[in-house]
């Protein structure tokens, strides 16, 4: 590793040239054979020669911001000349990746078949069923866990699929490999976590709270900081019973009130959203933080534009009930809450937050810094095979028509929603330490472990991501101490500065006016900071949203996508049913049995570890660097993940912690580092690991 002024003279020239052919020239239609890095907009996510599929382009941009994706140069088309073409098929692989940036072979078959699978034994049946006009709805919760987890396993595959595969994937070798996993691996949905122990638990309101601190989601819930909250009708003797004697005030200001808030950024799509055949509410959540620990729902609010063309809302206020319609209907609205927050869990916490905001660094990063740069050969293992599978996304999922919009109630609005978010999203927010300050969730604290006191102190989320925090930032910080001794060498890199500024200015260039969206990078410490947040979004955050999808989600009911029916009113015929068959009632609420096998297929491959995995703390080679004193400290990084291992091994068997396991009896085990699986020994769901990089 070299430094751009501590480059051998002979290698000098060698290392320019390889960053110019790079970048290449920004012209043409890329090559499968070519490696050049280049930034474009997200412009071949519609159709415009289907009225159906036309979506804007997202970036470059006041109105739709958005991170830059990897360039292809694909022709434009003619309707609209802003729109690349691409080809509409049901497997789409023909898109260009630069080819240091690919799968490889196995982890391709490995993907394809379970995609294979997926759809040939769970798709396609049910897609058989609405054609000859079988029952679209599970009839009862006992028969939606028979028929998705209690059927035998299915050996074969679809002709059809096979045969679409075989045209599609770039080699024959490729396609006996998808051929003999799937002939090898029968298909079977798993059951999933939140129901293995008790089919029931995951009703409770207790579980419901739980997993916004220990669940799929937990980077989304805040402390409620003014009440009530803005055009809240939530009113103090709404819950006044239910937080321990205490008011209002005294409550917030023993940081006891809580709140999951899915209002603002979704009400002005309301009216779109709920006019293509699904029925969502924006939602707010309060909460109070009991003494055990535990977070106890105390209100929920659903509110819908009131029809007229101002920005005045009708909202409705349910509390907690266990008997009777009332408890029928507070059952509803955390159905509700659920759908709102699996939207944003699939968009923005996953989709958004770590993998596109990774991309434009991946790209920055081959364009600028040399494989030479020690930032390269640190930051390389956490960029492996982000791209590939964000445009197999680009592809299949987030696409005009694709699985994201069959399935998320935002439907078409899905990608337009998260630019809406992606202009308030800033860089410097993005480390945990930051995140948990700006969510209300701790307060700096320099005597505290990560500098952060947390204000629920049995986060799992938290309290584990602190530890894998703070192990990669003493990594980090060594590493960058042995190769950079002064600040001045920091801002006198050339190569470091570039990157930063292609970054800033170009892969991100839409929030380049938010003087507090970036770190000045002219210093040791600040070059820490920028590197370790870039790592933690990529592996340990990354890990925290997407490998315990199955776990939670897997089971429909638990974290359904839409809702096809709204909370009924009182005296209403829709109120009549509830009352008479309170069952079939929320699951005619929920998607069917369609929309619902869909998505369990898409999260269990999403939820998978493949064979190649290479976790937080490995490296793929033993080659990577000669530098002794760096994989020194490397060891001690991986020892450090040990440590943390074992504390989270202990957290979750304290049985005073009781965030850790809750009614489901579920152990947090998402930021479980699983440093000592090499070579893909524990592959498949489990719930556990935090691979390098977002590969999945």
């Amino acid at each position: 590793s070299y430094l751009p002024d501590k480059t051998p003279e002979a290698l000098r020239l060698l290392r320019e040239e390889e960053l110019r052919s790079l970048r290449g020239n920004g012209r043409g239609e890329r090559k499968d054979w070519e490696r050049i890095y280049d930034f474009d907009y997200y412009n071949d996510l519609g159709n415009p020669d289907n009225d159906d599929h036309v979506r804007p382009v997202l970036g470059g941009t006041k109105t739709h911001p958005y991170p830059r994706r990897c360039r292809t140069g694909r022709p434009l088309s003619k309707t609209d000349g802003v729109t690349e073409t691409r080809k509409h098929k049901l497997i789409n692989l023909d898109y260009y990746i630069p080819p240091d940036e690919r799968f490889s072979p196995g982890k391709l078959a490995e993907v394809l078949a379970m995609g294979v699978q997926a759809v040939t034994h769970f798709v396609i049946p049910e897609a058989r069923s609405i054609f000859h006009g079988d029952v679209v709805n599970f009839k009862s919760t006992e028969q939606l866990r028979a028929d998705l987890y209690g059927k035998p396993p299915q050996p074969a595959a679809d002709a059809r699929v096979m045969d679409e595969l075989k045209s599609s994937v770039p080699s024959h070798k490729t396609y006996k490999q998808v051929s003999r996993i799937v002939k090898d691996n029968p298909a079977k949905f798993p059951t999933p976590q939140v129901i293995h122990y008790d089919t029931e638990a995951w009703r409770s309101d207790e579980e419901f709270a739980r997993e916004m601190l220990a669940g799929l989601n937990p980077v989304v819930i805040k402390r409620l900081e003014v009440f009530p909250p803005n055009k809240s009708k939530i009113t103090t003797d709404d819950i006044m019973t239910q937080i321990g004697g205490l008011t209002i005030q005294q409550a917030m200001e023993q940081k006891r009130m809580y709140i999951l808030d899915h209002h603002d950024y979704l009400m002005p799509y309301l009216r779109r959203i709920n006019t293509e055949g699904v029925c969502v509410y924006a939602s707010r959540t309060l909460l109070f933080l009991r003494d055990d620990g535990a977070l106890r729902p105390v209100a929920i609010e659903l509110s819908l534009p009131d029809g007229g063309v101002g920005g005045s809302e009708i909202s409705r206020v349910f509390l907690p009930a266990s008997q009777g319609t009332d408890a029928h209907l507070w059952h509803l609205a955390k159905t509700h809450v659920a759908v709102n927050d699996s939207g944003y869990h699939q968009l923005i916490s996953h989709w958004l937050f770590t993998h596109a905001t990774v991309e434009p660094f991946i790209i920055a990063t081959r364009r600028q810094l040399s494989a030479m740069h020690p930032i390269h050969k640190l930051l390389d293992p956490h960029f492996k095979d982000n791209m590939q599978i964000n445009t197999l996304a680009r592809s299949i999922l987030l696409n005009a028509g694709g699985l994201l919009e069959k399935t998320m109630y935002p439907g078409k609005y899905s990608m337009e929603m998260s630019s809406d978010i992606y202009a308030h999203w800033r860089f410097t927010e993005q480390s945990l330490p930051n995140d948990l300050i700006k969510r209300g969730m701790a307060s700096r604290d320099p005597k505290a472990r990560g500098g952060v006191s947390l204000h629920i102190e049995d986060y799992p989320y938290a309290v584990d991501g602190i530890d894998v925090w703070l192990a990669i930032e003493g990594w980090v910080r060594s590493y960058c101490d042995h190769f950079y001794h002064a600040d001045a060498a920091v801002a006198g890199d050339a190569e470091l500065q570039a990157w930063w500024d292609d970054v800033r200015r170009v892969g991100h260039g839409d929030r380049q006016g938010d003087a507090a969206c970036w770190l000045d990078l002219d210093t040791v410490a600040g070059l820490v900071e920028t590197l370790s947040t870039l790592i933690w979004t990529a592996s340990a955050l990354h890990a925290a949203v997407n490998f315990g999808q199955y776990g939670y989600a897997g089971y429909p009911p638990n974290r359904p996508t839409r809702c096809r029916r709204f909370v009924p009113l009182p005296g209403s015929p829709e109120m009549a049913q509830l009352e008479a068959d309170p069952g079939r009632f929320f699951l005619e609420t929920v998607p069917d049995r369609f929309t619902a096998t869909l998505g369990i297929a898409l999260i269990e491959v999403l939820s998978n570890h493949t064979s190649d995995e290479v976790y937080l703390g490995q490296r793929a080679t033993s080659t990577w660097t000669d530098d002794g004193e760096v994989l020194l400290l490397l060891d001690r990084f991986r020892d450090e993940l040990r440590r943390v291992e074992k504390r989270v091994e202990e957290r979750n068997k304290d049985p005073r912690l009781v965030n850790r396991r809750g009614p489901v009896r579920v152990p947090y085990t998402l930021l479980y580092p699983d440093a000592g699986d090499v070579a893909g020994k524990e592959k498949g769901i489990t719930g556990r690991g935090i691979p390098n990089s977002v590969s999945i």
